[in-house]
């Protein structure tokens, strides 16, 4: 007998006695059920996570008909794309490929070395600062694009310069986000802020398409990649039931999660260890009354230590590692402005302190901001607007 002739030969017996309705009982047969049904569903390859999880694009055949035929199709991510920004462009690059679409990715910056062993990214057409031939070549790309996809964005100003041209662009514009407050530009949207990751919102979409016998495993490495990385390695609070089912699918599809963390968190170069030992000893503070935590680099810091693009990811989740502490900032100056990295635990929303001081934004637990004063303005701007939120960082909640 197999697997499944045994399986519901045995299900009857486990619903013949019907719990009382609201009790205890009902409860857990609720969630026995719920798991049987993800059995059977990933026995036969259903799409699980669309019945129970996720809501679908509003407009999905009418998107499905954009893109039955090939087509001219840019894909542009933010500044400074992290592995969710990448890995999810990439993955959908390859997807929309495989589809017979004419495919250009687009980022408004470099990125770390760290994510240069994504398929594709030798691909990529990233803008540069000492160059203007990425620019031209990707303005290009947007004026004969057919479609447009914004991916890990919500803001056109989040993509610098290439906003102006995306925003006047005839192309069919296709949102994949899961930030707060997003701009209404694109015709299409795959957005959903209860999503952990970009990368997991493309497997969704791939899912309702009906398409998943296209994903191969450069496509589950690109992917997995952005969905590991937006839940912090499945610790942050983000991760649920759904983000471990997608990442098994994944897996299932070729993803190697051993390979990807150590590409991802343990390839660094020694001067990012020596920054982030020179961070922990000389530029941590804290502020107890605050629940708060703060670090701060100047320029000169971080050319002492050769600071690359990627160098400053995750340090400032060195501040939340510590008892007590519910807020941490990283501040660092980048020349032309100062950059901020907030992040919080439980119901403190650094999103509410980035948007409304910092002009940034992002998620309730992980946002970003800037600023154009100077490093120590901006750290006295921080310290000053701290008493506002006093009360809420000293709630229970």
């Amino acid at each position: 007998m197999d697997f499944l002739s045994f399986y519901f030969k045995n299900w009857p017996q486990k619903y013949q006695k019907k719990p009382e309705s609201g009790s205890q009982n009902q409860y857990s047969a609720d969630l026995i059920f719920i798991s049987d049904l993800m059995i059977v569903y990933t026995y036969f390859s259903i799409p699980s996570f669309i019945i129970i999880f996720a809501d679908s694009m509003k407009n999905l055949s009418a998107f499905k008909a954009l893109i039955s035929q090939p087509q001219k199709v840019v894909i542009v991510t933010h500044f400074k794309p992290d592995a969710d920004a990448l890995g999810s462009s990439l993955g959908l690059a390859g997807y929309l490929k495989k589809k017979g679409h004419h495919v250009t990715v687009i980022t408004p910056s470099n990125y770390p070395e760290f994510l240069a062993w994504m398929p594709g990214h030798e691909e990529v057409i990233a803008l540069s600062k000492t160059s203007k031939a990425p620019e031209k070549k990707a303005v290009t790309s947007i004026e004969n694009a057919d479609i447009v996809f914004c991916l890990d964005f919500s803001a056109l100003s989040r993509i610098n310069e290439l906003g102006d041209w995306v925003g006047k662009s005839s192309a069919t514009k296709v949102l994949i986000d899961h930030h707060l407050d997003p701009e209404k530009f694109a015709e299409f949207e795959q957005w959903d802020t209860t999503a952990a990751s970009t990368a997991g919102l493309v497997f969704d979409l791939i899912g309702e398409l009906g398409d998943k016998n296209f994903i191969d495993a450069n496509i589950a490495n690109c992917l997995y990649a952005g969905l590991m990385t937006d839940t912090g390695g499945f610790r942050h609070g983000n991760t649920t039931q759904k983000e471990f089912l997608t990442a098994s699918e994944l897996v299932g599809y070729g993803a190697n999660p051993s390979v990807i963390s150590k590409l991802i968190y343990d390839t660094n170069s020694i001067e990012r260890l020596r920054l982030l030992g020179f961070v922990l000893s000389q530029k941590l503070k804290v502020l107890p009354e605050y629940k708060t935590a703060y670090m701060t680099l100047t320029s000169d810091e971080l050319k002492q230590f050769g600071s690359q693009t990627g160098d400053t990811e995750g340090l400032v989740n060195y501040g939340l590692s510590i008892k007590g502490i519910k807020l941490s900032v990283l501040m660092y100056d980048r020349k032309e402005e100062i950059k901020l990295s907030f992040r919080s635990l439980d119901d403190f929303s650094v999103n509410e302190m980035a948007r409304k001081y910092f002009e940034g934004g992002g998620h309730k637990n992980a946002s970003g901001g800037q600023s154009k004063l100077s490093l120590e303005e901006t750290l006295n701007k921080f310290l000053s607007i701290l008493p506002e939120f006093k009360e809420k960082l000293n709630s229970n909640s």
